[in-house]
Order: C-alpha cells, then structure tokens, then sequence
C-alpha cells in the first residue's frame, strides 16, 4: 500500500467480507448484501489535541479489528483497494481474539 498516513483523530479501515450464506443455507447475492460493519484497522493518526493543546493517542491500533456504525466512514480507493476513512469517534468498539 502506497504510504498513507491518516491525521489527528483518523482511522484507515478495510472492511471485512460479511456472510454469504444465511443461517439456512441460502447463498445471499451480491445486490442484496448489506456492507459489513466490522473491519481492520490499517493505519491511526497521531491522536487528538486537548484543550491543553497536548496530543491525545488513539485507544485503537493498526491490526485491531473493530466494529463501526453503518453510515461510517468516508469510502476511498488507494492503490485500487476499497478502504474507509474515519474518525475514531465513529468506532462502536474492539473485537477481541
């Protein structure tokens, strides 16, 4: 990936493939898919600034995956791959292993 660095409170996430079956079986086309709301974190900016003007890290990192509201995001296309640009405000939270 070509060198993308997210600023202040951003995140870079791909997204994860969601299912392609129901529970029952049935194999669900591409049309009808809702977009998954769970993804990676590729790259995290340096934090937020306070009101004391200090930098505030970010409580996520690249590798995390995570969960994130389904209007999320800002879509983007780097080196022909399909990422979302976020705030980190607008990650509901970590999955863990």
């Amino acid at each position: 990936m070509t060198k993308f660095r997210p600023l202040h409170d951003r995140v870079v996430v791909r997204r994860l493939e969601g299912e392609q079956k129901t529970a029952g079986g049935i194999i669900i086309p591409d049309t009808a898919k809702e977009k998954p709301m769970e993804g990676e974190v590729v790259a995290v900016g340096a934090g937020a600034r306070n009101e004391q003007g200090q930098v505030v890290a970010l409580d996520v990192k690249a590798g995390d995956r995570i969960l994130f509201g389904k209007w999320s995001g800002t879509e983007v296309k780097i080196d022909g791959e399909e990422l979302l640009i976020m705030k980190e405000s607008d990650i509901l939270g970590v999955i863990s292993a």
